[in-house]
């Protein structure tokens, strides 16, 4: 099934993550005037008080007190209209129109940015949810709030929670939209690895719209894939991957990037990488980790060219990175130092020596270490014992 089709299958967009996408660009850039004017129009057309309180605090704009009593109204007028309708349900009719009710409310609140209310909300709303894909459901829209409101407190518990009703068994939909929930948290965290297991699993039943488009999330997916694989998994994964392939068309600069490491042209690697940062420092998940995830790219690439021989010159490292012999130069010797490339350099001669660590040596020395360390504790372990 074509992805554009499958949209219709996700959740509702509430709350609305492309709003804090906005908030996160205008709070980098006040100068972002689309961003603005996007932000401007939502909060207007949500009426949002909470939200607009928010919005205000992060960025540090001057609020407009007549403008933020009249949604704080429309607010209240709407939030007493769904309590009457909430009793009414009570009253009147059954348990699953009492849970309608309390679920509209809840989607309200969070919608409107009132991030305590439309928890609790929800907490009320789960005690009157039977079915164990609406209770997942009701999870799933907790952990969109703590994705908005960056709260890690929030997202963790209901991943948990999460987790624990699928061993309840829990339908196929649920299972693959968890992956994505559970991979777009890790990838937030500088979890990568964890993050492109998740993201690579649900690339054939992605449904999850709510949290972003399919474009994006095979971007995500291919970024922190680069990253986290080693060549074989790349190449099987991402490089093969239909899927994945399909949606590059569409993105030149991902695929260009991901095919130029692959394919060690370093130069061109090295301009995608500018280009990808770039476009990191402007995601909100992103953004805490982008000098991270730079520098270990770059680490990677070295170290891909490094393998193929016992020594270059760092002209030719230059020239292949599309770089000069100074920056190179200077590259090499931090990574060298901090022990992240197996090398030496001869500053003489100009040349790089790649010295690959001896694995049943390494072994060895670790084994000594341990050994060491545990004759400690036992000698330490006698003394007391003795007295």
């Amino acid at each position: 099934m074509p992805y554009e089709v499958m949209e219709e299958e996700g959740l509702t967009k509430i709350p609305d993550l492309k709003v804090a996408q906005w908030i996160f660009n205008l709070k980098y850039n006040p100068n972002d005037t689309e961003a603005k004017n996007l932000l401007i129009e939502e909060l207007k057309k949500q009426e949002a008080a909470p939200l607009y309180e928010y919005v205000c605090k992060e960025l540090k704009w001057s609020v407009d007190a007549k403008m933020l009593a009249s949604y704080k109204d429309k607010n209240k007028e709407t939030l007493a209209g769904m309590d009457s309708a909430i009793n009414d349900a009570k009253e009147n009719l059954g348990e699953s129109e009492v849970r309608e009710a309390l679920l509209k409310k809840a989607e309200y609140l969070a919608q409107i940015g009132d991030k305590e209310a439309a928890i609790e909300a929800v907490r009320q709303t789960n005690e009157k949810t039977v079915g164990l894909g609406n209770r997942m459901d009701l999870v799933f829209l907790q952990i969109r709030i703590g994705l908005f409101f960056t709260d890690h407190a929030i997202i963790k518990a209901n991943i948990a929670k999460a987790h624990q009703m699928l061993e309840e068994g829990g339908d196929w939909d649920r299972r693959n939209r968890l992956k994505v929930y559970e991979g777009l948290y890790a990838m937030s965290v500088r979890d990568f690895a964890n993050g492109a297991k998740l993201f690579l699993d649900a690339v054939s039943t992605f449904t999850s719209y709510e949290l972003m488009e399919y474009i994006k999330f095979v971007e995500y997916t291919v970024w922190i894939s680069v990253l986290a694989l080693d060549r074989s998994e790349l190449h099987k994964n991402v490089i093969k991957g239909s899927e994945i392939l399909e949606v590059l068309h569409q993105l030149p600069d991902t695929k260009k990037y991901l095919f130029s490491l692959y394919n060690c042209q370093y130069a061109d690697f090295f301009q995608e990488l500018g280009k990808v940062e770039q476009a990191l420092k402007a995601d909100r998940y992103m953004f805490p980790h982008y000098k991270f995830y730079v520098r270990e790219v770059k680490i990677k690439a070295y170290a891909q060219l490094l393998e193929s021989y016992r020594s270059l010159t760092l002209a030719y490292m230059a020239d292949a990175f599309g770089v000069t012999v100074e920056y190179i130069d200077s590259e090499l010797c931090r990574f060298i130092a901090s022990g992240r490339l197996h090398a030496k350099i001869d500053k003489v001669g100009g040349i790089v020596v790649t010295n690959r660590p001896d694995c049943k040596n390494g072994q060895y020395q670790t084994c000594i270490k341990q050994g060491d360390m545990l004759l400690n504790r036992v000698q330490k372990l006698s003394r007391v014992i003795n007295i």
